[in-house]
C-alpha cells in the first residue's frame, strides 16, 4: 500500500529509520519488496533522475504498481530522489510520488531558498512532501559529482532558517556521509554532534541522511575476486543507523549497496558459469540475495518488525 512520506515519519520519528531504498529495474523491486515483508518492516521506494531516464518513467512506476499488487501487505511511500526543478514538477503533476526532493544544494543559500519554495508551493498544492538540501556531500552517484574539498556540513542555525523560510517537510542534512561507495577513509564517520545540534534546532523534524550505504567489505572482496577493481570503498558503518534515527533521522538512503549485491551475483555468477547467457538464472539469485540484504539492513535501522504498527498508525491518520 502506498502511503503519504509524512505519516511514515510521524510513525519513525525518534523509534527507527526507514530504509530508502533505490530501483531501476524489477529484480531490484522484487529483492526490496520480499526483504521488507520478510523483516516485516515499512519503507520508502526511491526512483532517481536517472532512473527515470533509463528507460521511461512509466516502466518503474508501472513495476512499482505491480509489486503492490504482488505484495498486498506491504507499506512504503515512493519518492523522487535528487531531483531538480523540473524533475519535481514533473512528478508532482503525476500523482503517482508520495513526496519529491528538490536538490538545490548547489546554489547559494538564498537561491536554495527560492527554489525549494517554488516546489514545495506546487507540491502542497497536491498534498504531496517536499525533501530538500542543505549542505553538500561529498563523492560522486549518478550525476551527482562534488570534490571532497568542495563538501560542507549543515549549519545548524542555517537549517533552522531554512526551514522556515522554505515550509519543506524533511531536511536531507550533510553530517560527514558521501555518495558513492568511496566514503571514508579511515575512522571519519558521521557527525553525530552536528546531528544532535540540528535536532536541537528542529525538534520534531525529520532529518535525511543521504549517501548512507555500508558497503559491506565482504561485496567488495568477492566482486574483487571475480575479477572487479574496487579499492579502498568504504561505507557507513550500519550500527550507526540507530543511533542516527534516535536523533531525528527518519529516512536513510541505500543507493550503492544495492548496485554492489547485483554486481558480486552477476560476476560470480557468469565467472562459474562461462558457458551461460540466460538473464534469468542470476537474475534469481540476486533477488533471493537482495532480499536478504534489504532485511538486514532493515534490523540496523530498526525498522524491522514494525510494520503493523505503522498500519495502525496509518489507518488511524
Amino acid at each position: 500500500m502506498i502511503v503519504p512520506t509524512r505519516v511514515l515519519f510521524e510513525h519513525a520519528y525518534g523509534k527507527y529509520a526507514l530504509g530508502a531504498y533505490n530501483i531501476n529495474n524489477l529484480e531490484q523491486a522484487m529483492g526490496l519488496f520480499r526483504g521488507c515483508i520478510d523483516s516485516q518492516a515499512p519503507f520508502i521506494i526511491q526512483i532517481s533522475k536517472g532512473a527515470r531516464s533509463y528507460t521511461d518513467k512509466r516502466m518503474l512506476e508501472a513495476i512499482i504498481r505491480t509489486a503492490d499488487e504482488i505484495f498486498p501487505e506491504a507499506l512504503f511511500a515512493v519518492h523522487l530522489d535528487h531531483g531538480d526543478e523540473q524533475n519535481c514538477y514533473d512528478c508532482i503533476e503525476s500523482g503517482f510520488y508520495s513526496s519529491v526532493m528538490i536538490d538545490a544544494s548547489h546554489h547559494p543559500f538564498q537561491e536554495n531558498v527560492e527554489i525549494t519554495r517554488r516546489v514545495v508551493a506546487a507540491a502542497h498544492a497536491r498534498g504531496i512532501s517536499v525533501e530538500a538540501e542543505l549542505g553538500m556531500l561529498g563523492g560522486v552517484e549518478e550525476d551527482i559529482q562534488v570534490d571532497e574539498k568542495n563538501a560542507n556540513l549543515t549549519d545548524p542555525d542555517e537549517a533552522y532558517a531554512f526551514v522556515k523560510e522554505t515550509g519543506c517537510d524533511s531536511l536531507a542534512c550533510a553530517i560527514g556521509t558521501s555518495h558513492g561507495a568511496y566514503k571514508f577513509s579511515g575512522s571519519q564517520g558521521i557527525h553525530f554532534d552536528r546531528v544532535s545540534a540540528i535536532q536541537a534546532k528542529l525538534p520534531g523534524f525529520p532529518l535525511v541522511m543521504h549517501g548512507s550505504s555500508s558497503v559491506p567489505q565482504e561485496e567488495v572482496a568477492r566482486i574483487n575476486g571475480a575479477g572487479g577493481a574496487m579499492k579502498g570503498a568504504k561505507g557507513v558503518d550500519a550500527n550507526q543507523y540507530l543511533p542516527a534515527a534516535k536523533l531525528g533521522v527518519c529516512k536513510v538512503n541505500i543507493d550503492t549497496d544495492g548496485r554492489l549485491v547485483w554486481t558480486r551475483v552477476h560476476r560470480e555468477y557468469f565467472r562459474d558459469n562461462p558457458a551461460e547467457f540466460d538473464l534469468r538464472p542470476p537474475g534469481k539469485i540476486f533477488m533471493a540475495e537482495y532480499a536478504k540484504f534489504i532485511a538486514s539492513r532493515n534490523e540496523f535501522l530498526g525498522s524491522a518488525g514494525q510494520l503493523a504498527a505503522a498500519k495502525e498508525h496509518v489507518l488511524v491518520k
